[in-house]
């Protein structure tokens, strides 16, 4: 599929009404509620605090695919991409059609939604959810494993958000956008059905290399059987992790929701139109493995050690503010910033020209007498 198609595509489906980081149940209640004819709305249980868990299905194909976003409660750019997707299948174009066509999906477009309303990683018990996959002691836990048992997915999307800490391997650029084909073993074996979640991220990674080349990385494929997507991979379903990344000066992750929708667009297509085998799967291991080089922002040519500030995300008043906090003041050569400040030799102070350290949450640094905003 053509760049030009998909960028026209996602800017006549964005869904404008999700914006930002805050997203949660009473966010999209309201938009599930217009969905059309073309799809189907089940409650398919509760919360531990009692808020709905929905699925949406759609398309009557015979592959049949499903995806789960907000898995934790805090990575929400993934779930606006998947609105942007209804938009688009609620609409009438041959790309889109062709899929559902070939393919039933299934969504959980918010699987915690305790944790998205409190925009936390863990449930309103304080587990994480991606590490309940064999006890089951949650009820979202629960339901998800009852949705997969019932609907029997020949493939699998876990849908997720990453901090601004990664980079594309051991180079200067932010991991945008990241996947992962999940060991299903402890060896990682490289079974088929690995092999097949390969094919689908190298299809994927191939359209977004012509956009942000060099800014797409996969995770460390360690196998733990309480993670979700190992266990789903490790009985058969190739699965695949996404992970919404951030680009520059997208901390609103509204450029990699696009980067995102674009990748669900040809995962889709990339099942409806092939028979995947697993034979094409060696160029996956092209994708460098991410690494944590980056901060939000480094002092550098200080008179002493740099500075490194990292955003930390606070619910405050229904909206997500970002509070820089100092996280380390060392020789940081071997790191990357997505902003730098050259200090010329001066010493860097916090208000009232205070000494800065270590965990100090700080809006501004002063410079030689020269006041310097941390927020993005």
């Amino acid at each position: 599929m053509q760049i030009k198609t998909l960028k026209t595509l996602f800017n006549s489906s964005k869904e404008d009404s999700l914006f930002g980081r805050y997203i949660h149940y009473d966010s999209i209640a309201p938009l599930l509620e217009k969905l059309n004819e073309k799809f189907q709305i089940e409650d398919v249980g509760k919360s531990v605090n009692g808020i709905p868990i929905r699925s949406v299905t759609f398309g009557f194909g015979d592959k049949k695919i499903l995806m789960w976003s907000q898995m934790h409660g805090n990575e929400s750019t993934t779930t606006k991409a998947i609105f942007d997707l209804f938009n688009a299948v609620a609409n009438t174009n041959e790309s889109i059609d062709c899929i559902l066509e070939h393919c039933t999906i299934k969504v959980i477009p918010i699987l915690n939604p305790d944790g998205a309303k409190a925009y936390t990683r863990l449930n309103a018990n304080a587990i994480d959810l991606n590490r309940d996959a064999q006890e089951l002691s949650q009820p979202e836990s629960k339901v998800l494993r009852a949705v997969f048992d019932s609907f029997k997915p020949d493939f699998c999307f876990n849908l997720h958000g990453q901090r601004t800490i990664f980079s594309a391997g051991h180079t200067p650029n932010s991991a945008t956008v990241s996947f992962l084909a999940p060991a299903q073993d402890a060896k990682r074996s490289l079974t088929t059905t690995r092999k097949i979640a390969m094919e689908i991220i190298i299809a994927m990674n191939k359209n977004l290399q012509r956009q942000i080349q060099n800014r797409v990385g996969v995770y460390d494929d360690s196998f733990n059987l309480n993670c979700v997507g190992d266990t789903f991979q490790s009985e058969g379903v190739p699965t695949v992790l996404f992970e919404a990344g951030h680009a520059a000066n997208d901390y609103m992750r509204e450029e990699t929701r696009a980067l995102i929708f674009q990748s669900l667009v040809i995962a889709l297509d990339c099942i409806a139109l092939n028979t995947l085998t697993g034979v094409n799967y060696e160029s996956y291991f092209d994708i460098p493995e991410n690494q944590k080089k980056f901060y939000d922002i480094i002092i550098r040519n200080t008179n002493g050690l740099d500075v490194a500030v990292q955003f930390q995300e606070v619910l405050k008043e229904n909206s997500i503010n970002f509070v820089p906090k100092i996280e380390k003041i060392s020789d940081l050569k071997n790191f990357y910033a997505h902003k730098e400040i050259d200090a010329k030799g001066y010493q860097v102070f916090g208000k009232n020209n205070t000494t800065i350290s270590e965990a100090n949450e700080i809006d501004f640094v002063m410079i030689n007498n020269e006041k310097f905003l941390l927020k993005p």
